[in-house]
């Protein structure tokens, strides 16, 4: 029997910094060769691992929870289908009566807007993006008078080639 009274009997294990303290018997513990692994690794390793850690895990949480999601969805859609085929005289006309009111709104929304805008633009209110506007209308006038003059040199010299001694 060893006596455990004398230190040069106590084996001596080599100093590893771990996060993680050691429970029991847990040298061959997946998780526990995990981060020796990534301890012996350089920095740069070991940031990379566990960022490929974090994804795997972020990435199975949102896939359990899509098929959690997907599959509510089917089991409720079962359960009311019988109520809404039996209700579905009330619903199709009631759909169709809210989106023709919600797109009259929109419409008229988006019309009052550009209405608004114009009015604001010729009171010289400056509303947002006049500028752009301005300068449009700017390069619109420059290259119209551009041309203008390109075609009256064009069409003045031909007529001189037409007629040489008028």
């Amino acid at each position: 029997m060893a006596d455990r009274t004398n230190p040069s009997h106590i084996q001596q294990r080599p100093y590893v910094s771990t996060t993680v303290p050691p429970r029991g018997n847990s040298i061959n513990h997946p998780v526990a060769s995990f981060l020796r692994q990534l301890q012996s690794q350089s920095p740069e390793h070991s940031r990379q691992r566990f960022g490929l850690l974090a994804f795997f895990i972020s990435g199975g949480i949102l896939l359990l929870l899509t098929g959690i999601t997907v599959t509510a969805f089917v089991l409720g859609f079962i359960a009311f289908l019988p109520i809404i085929i039996i209700s579905s005289p009330i619903w199709i006309p009631l759909f169709l009566l809210i989106t023709g009111i919600l797109s009259v709104a929109g419409f008229l929304f988006g019309t009052a807007a550009v209405v608004s805008w114009t009015y604001m633009y010729f009171k010289g209110m400056h509303p947002v993006g006049s500028n752009q506007v301005d300068y449009a209308r700017s390069r619109i006038y420059d290259t119209a008078a551009h041309v203008k003059d390109y075609a009256g040199g064009y069409f003045h010299g031909k007529l001189k080639d037409a007629a040489p001694g008028a």
